[in-house]
């Protein structure tokens, strides 16, 4: 059995970047080890979730140009959540940036927001199934 255990996201700053998930997201901190010479295996998870991102701070003058653009501008993770109205008003008031107002689609409701160095995400409440 195999499954994604974490996704690697650029970083200008350890700290900053836990005070954004941990802080505001209410990410858990699921490890911070010091490795030394500056660098530090650090994994946030959302509650109840099971991939971290591993939080990998930019050394290099290419990882560095790649902080906050990721994904080329593109939507690049999607969360997902039982309750996208209440995560929006948390969020909105802890100073999230949020690209839109929520909105419906046929898979749930969706609304973008962008992490503290513009990456894309979408916060997803999936539809639920009819019974």
């Amino acid at each position: 059995m195999a499954r994604l255990g974490a996704v690697s996201l650029l970083v200008r700053d350890y700290d900053e970047a836990i005070a954004f998930f941990v802080g505001k997201l209410g990410f858990e901190l699921s490890e911070d080890t010091d490795m030394g010479g500056g660098k530090r295996w650090v994994r946030a998870t959302p509650r109840g979730g099971q991939t971290s991102l591993l939080l990998a701070r930019a050394t290099t003058d290419a990882q560095r140009e790649a902080v906050g653009r990721q994904a080329g501008d593109r939507v690049w993770l999607f969360l997902e959540t039982d309750d996208l109205l209440r995560d929006h008003a948390a969020w909105s008031a802890a100073g999230v940036e949020f690209r839109e107002t929520p909105r419906q689609e046929p898979y749930g409701k969706v609304v973008v927001f962008q992490d503290l160095y513009g990456n894309a995400w979408d916060l997803i409440e999936p539809a639920r199934e009819a019974k």
